[in-house]
């Protein structure tokens, strides 16, 4: 058991130093820092209003509207990134963001009303960078062009999962301790600041070109992408040994940071690419189709962000009614550190545990683990049952964005990663605003019955959905969909 323990931990150890290698050490600090403000204008806008304005109903819209912001727009911020490349819409964006986030902060100080709060708070939602989501879609793109194996493809994406859990927990517990210390102002401001010049220094870092868009000339051929393989298959595609992009890029004299050249131009991630249609090289297609199993692949999504919702609801009742709501946030905080841990421990998974068993065991764990939500009495019991639920919580998001990553077409892989985050946001905002009411009038387990459902609901979709890959063929063919065959 020990001997098994440290090849698994050696395994994810290995794994994660070739991510690293894929970037540099720069790109994660930038990338972090980058995405903590996410986490925290959501919560700092609610606390800020509420200071001001003395009004939950003010604060509730204004939260609420800044999230529907981010919802409705993320999948757009997302296209654009795929259709004009990361650097100039990351820039944009950031730099757009830090201005809405002063204007609310300035906003809410100056005791505007509701009316104006809200359309504020929207403008701050809509403009968010995306930089997590991003940083996804650049790491991947970056593995693919280097030709890394599905188990580094697996570990970029734990590491990213990972990061975004990380500044999950962090942001709201710097926007709580703002608010006790000084004032929510102050978090939002630094807020600001802080997507202002990490947002900037993660569109400017050069791996931006690996999402940079690809244009061809009518009639030039498309190189054949290489296969994927299917989601339960195992890697067939070694990493190249001791082989980080940057250490082989190093080697032919190029700097820290600069990108490997591209194998096949469908595989850069980038965006709609002009695409010579079948048949004729004259005419150009673009954006092509997503496949049938990303609506189920999303919707599982949704279901995660509505499950944490709901534990979100339930748990501030829960406290609430012993008398500890401040307690409230320290339980959030021991469910995401778990699952950062989980996160980073799913690179040890053997590669033979395939893509579609991992979602099923991790949506079967969800709903298995919630259950004893419902039977918890005191402080103590809701702190073990929590921590131990967030063991399933990053290992579903890891395996659902690997399944979207390999399904969808190269071209639509940013917008796909945008609209994959706007459907946790929403799945977890609705969730947030019918589960409070239910725990109002029902108490905290008719909030965790609900997070229940919902894991369950998302298990069902586990066992009926069937994922497929994208790959590209060779000649002009600009995708195919090639069903997983393997036996379930």
């Amino acid at each position: 058991m020990g001997t098994t323990g440290k090849r698994g931990r050696g395994r994810a150890g290995d794994a994660y130093r070739r991510v690293i290698g894929l970037t540099g050490p720069l790109l994660p600090c930038v990338s972090f820092l980058g995405r903590l403000p996410t986490a925290t204008i959501q919560f700092g806008s609610v606390l800020l209003v509420a200071r001001t304005d003395g009004s939950l109903a003010t604060a509730g819209l204004t939260g609420g509207a800044l999230a529907l912001g981010q919802v409705v727009c993320g999948p757009l911020v997302g296209r654009l990134a795929d259709r004009h490349g990361q650097r100039t819409v990351v820039l944009a964006f950031s730099l757009a963001n830090a201005v809405a986030v002063a204007a609310l902060v300035a906003g809410a100080l100056a005791r505007l009303p509701a009316a104006a709060l809200a359309p504020l708070g929207a403008a701050a939602g809509a403009t968010v960078p995306l930089v997590g989501p991003l940083a996804r879609a650049r790491l991947v793109a970056l593995a693919r062009r280097s030709g890394a194996s599905e188990a580094t493809v697996g570990a970029a994406l734990s590491f990213e999962s990972t990061l975004d859990e990380l500044s999950f927990v962090l942001g709201p517990a710097l926007v709580g301790l703002a608010a006790v210390l000084a004032h929510p102002a102050c978090a939002m401001a630094a807020a600001a600041a802080l997507v202002a010049t990490c947002g900037t220094a993660f569109a400017l870092h050069p791996t931006a070109r690996a999402t940079a868009p690809a244009h061809r000339a009518p009639g030039r051929p498309v190189a054949p992408a290489e296969e994927r393989p299917a989601p339960d298959a195992p890697a067939r595609v070694p990493d190249p040994p001791d082989a980080s992009a940057h250490a082989r890029v190093r080697a032919g004299g190029a700097g820290r940071g600069a990108v490997p050249p591209m194998r096949a131009p469908v595989e850069a991630g980038a965006a709609d690419a002009l695409l010579p249609a079948p048949g004729n090289p004259g005419a150009l297609r673009v954006r092509p189709p997503m496949p049938r199993c990303v609506p189920g692949l999303l919707a599982a999504l949704a279901l995660q962000g509505a499950m944490f919702g709901a534990c979100q609801a339930g748990i501030t009742a829960f406290t609430g009614r012993l008398g500890q709501a401040d307690q409230a946030g320290l339980v959030y905080a021991a469910m995401g550190v778990m699952s950062a841990a989980a996160g980073l421990a799913t690179a040890a998974v053997p590669e033979r545990v395939g893509a579609g068993t991992r979602w099923r065991l991790a949506t079967g764990a969800a709903l298995v683990l919630s259950l004893p939500l419902l039977a918890t009495r005191d402080l103590s019991g809701l702190y073990a049952v929590v921590t131990v639920l967030g063991v399933a919580y990053a290992p579903h998001l890891i395996t659902v964005f690997g399944l979207l990553e390999r399904a969808v077409p190269p071209s639509r892989l940013a917008e796909t990663m945008g609209v994959a985050a706007s459907a946790l946001v929403g799945g977890q905002a609705l969730a947030v605003a019918v589960t409070g009411r239910l725990a109002e009038s029902h108490g905290p387990a008719a909030a965790f019955a609900a997070a229940s459902t919902a894991a369950g609901l998302a298990f069902v979709l586990a066992l009926a959905v069937r994922p497929t890959t994208y790959a590209g063929e060779p000649g002009n063919a600009p995708h195919a969909r090639v069903a997983d065959t393997r036996p379930r």
